[in-house]
């Protein structure tokens, strides 16, 4: 195995609410109230639906795809939801600084340093809304290849709240249990202060349309000794997967395309006006030119 390299689930799609459109010369994000599940294929219309959402699609409601049915990777609920705060450079596309709210690995042009990580609110590099939680979720969508995945990303704190709980609460619910449940994606919509009265939307994680959580622990058994009787080891594929993410110096996804990111983390206002454009480097050397100027005056 290559060291420093991240090795995460091998991805097959992309789940996603609304997307990237382009109007008045301005590239600006556009939310939608359903999923759409496109393939890793990017061309000049946006990123190419996969097969899978037309035939999920034909049998929802209305054609309006708000609940997908998934399985998890693996029992630990954190190797299927990776979450951090990350802040990005705006200029590259690529986190120079990802932290858990305790410590962060920050790239600095003497290498990876270790920080105290303070949260969005604390930190003087994440001034202006510069860093925020960013989080993966890997789920598998086609039964035929049970160790592929499709990824939904999102910086939403409703979402990620909400996903956390959820993967947490049926770990313990099914004694550890989480890849053998029959699990679905659903969006939600709520309103805010915040928002004005206008819906939101946030991403759910329920048992299946009419599954009770009882049948759902005994089909869950059931399927974990089916498992195990043909030699499958969970445990086994948890742990490796485990390793694939620790054996990464810098902890990042180098095939999510930073700048589609970026667009995302830090759209255009509606006005129009462009977000100031500031990487790391010059956030850093502002921040130490200041603390060299304090220290000139101490003495």
């Amino acid at each position: 195995m290559i060291k420093g390299l991240i090795i995460t689930p091998p991805v097959l799609g992309r789940i996603s609410i609304g997307k990237v459109v382009e109007k008045n010369g301005k590239r600006l994000p556009e939310k939608d109230d359903q999923f759409t599940i496109t393939s890793q294929i990017h061309n000049k219309e946006g990123w190419v639906k996969h097969p899978l959402d037309e035939q999920l699609r034909a049998k929802a409601p209305n054609q309006k795809l708000r609940s997908i049915p998934v399985r998890m990777l693996f029992d630990d609920p954190e190797l299927n939801l990776r979450a951090e705060y990350t802040l990005f450079d705006r200029q590259t596309g690529r986190p120079v600084c990802i932290g858990d709210g305790e410590s962060c690995q920050r790239r600095t042009g003497n290498g990876v340093e270790q920080h105290p990580c303070l949260s969005p609110d604390l930190c003087p590099l994440a001034h202006g809304g510069q860093c925020k939680p960013y989080a993966r979720l890997y789920v598998n969508l086609d039964e035929q290849d049970e160790l592929g995945s499709f990824v939904l990303r999102t910086t939403g704190f409703n979402t990620i709240r909400t996903l956390t709980a959820r993967l947490r609460y049926y770990h313990a619910a099914v004694n550890g249990l989480l890849s053998c449940l029959p699990l679905q994606l659903t969006l939600r919509g709520k309103s805010t202060s915040q928002s004005y009265g206008t819906p939101i939307y946030y991403v759910d994680l329920t048992l299946r349309e009419g599954v009770s959580l009882q049948h759902a622990i005994i089909e869950a058994k059931q399927l974990q000794q089916e498992a195990q009787a043909c030699g499958f080891q969970q445990e086994s594929l948890d742990q490796v997967a485990r390793q694939g993410y620790a054996n990464a110096v810098f902890d990042r996804d180098e095939g999510e395309g930073g700048v589609e990111v970026v667009e995302e983390f830090y759209p255009e206002q509606q006005d129009g006006s462009l977000r100031a454009v500031v990487s790391l480097n010059q956030v850093i050397t502002e921040i130490q030119q200041g603390l060299q100027q304090s220290v000139s005056k101490l003495n």
